[in-house]
């Protein structure tokens, strides 16, 4: 049994893996910016605020906290908010566990899966290939640059590069989920995905077994958005129309954001199943979305 503190625990994944660590008789406490429950605390990264009894006798941290990527059009002001919300409370983390000499078992961060760039090839990125250049490449390079601090105190780390994560209470999949499902731009652009309950066992898989290091987080099968939409489609029972939705809308309805729309990468899990020892649940998109719905 252990104790966990989790940032982002009121968000969609943090819900989901807070309850299924008590399944499991592991304790939970959640940093939040507004705490309603008991066994949640206050903080405040934007005045370095923390509430510090949250850190009463953990035994490890799960950083989840993020703005959402997908949630507003990408301003100047929104792309702080994206990359301030990710790196200065991993630092504020970081200032207050060296404050009060934690020794942590280990620290586990989220990360994206847009970490080697939005961009669509034939290649295969694996843990070892570097970071994209663009904004969300440079996202989560801060991000995980942030959260490697931890090593210098002696505190293991572990790095979840997510994909799309697939819920049916909410997220991304609800988006995508309209009247009529069509390809978006090319259609050919990648999709990594992953059912949130072989997320949130990852993280309890990587946790109870010390495995440290750096992880893709999505599921094996490679599928590209015309494959993945008509598959929603047929799922859901709702029309599938092979028309693709022209990139200039996208761009015109989201502006830059549209990137993550239109592009997308194939990513390894070889490492989280050979290293990391997990055996997927939902490594068939049909077998997830039949579960989720």
């Amino acid at each position: 049994m252990a104790k966990i503190l989790i940032t982002g625990g009121t968000g969609l994944v943090g819900r989901h893996l807070s309850k299924l660590l008590t399944e499991k008789n592991h304790i939970t406490t959640i940093l939040t910016r507004n705490p309603t429950k008991e066994n949640e605390f206050k903080w405040d990264y934007k005045n370095n605020y923390v509430d510090t009894i949250a850190f009463e006798d953990i035994d490890y941290i799960i950083h989840l906290a993020g703005a959402g990527i997908a949630d507003k059009r990408w301003t100047a002001e929104r792309k702080k908010v994206i990359i301030d919300s990710r790196v200065e409370t991993a630092n504020l983390l970081f200032k207050k566990i060296k404050q009060l000499k934690k020794p942590l078992k280990g620290f586990l961060s989220a990360s994206g899966s847009n970490y080697y760039g939005a961009q669509t090839t034939d290649k295969i990125f694996t843990e070892k290939d570097s970071a994209g250049n663009d904004f969300l490449g440079q996202v989560c390079k801060q991000w995980e640059n942030a959260v490697k601090q931890f090593e210098t105190l002696n505190i293991p780390v572990t790095i979840l590069r997510t994909g799309i994560v697939l819920d049916h209470e909410g997220g991304a999949l609800e988006k995508m989920i309209t009247p009529v499902i069509c390809p978006l731009g090319s259609g050919k652009q990648y999709m990594p995905w992953i059912h949130i309950e072989d997320l949130c066992q990852i993280y309890i898989h990587l946790l109870e077994t010390n495995n440290n290091g750096v992880f893709n987080a999505i599921a094996p099968e490679i599928l590209t958005n015309k494959v993945f939409s008509k598959t929603l489609a047929e799922t859901t029972k709702r029309p599938f129309l092979p028309i693709h939705v022209p990139d200039f809308v996208l761009k015109l309805v989201f502006g830059e954001l549209a990137i993550i729309l239109l592009e997308g990468s194939k990513l390894s899990t070889k490492k989280i199943e050979n290293d990391g020892g997990y055996s997927f649940r939902f490594k068939k998109l049909p077998k997830a979305l039949k579960d989720l719905f």
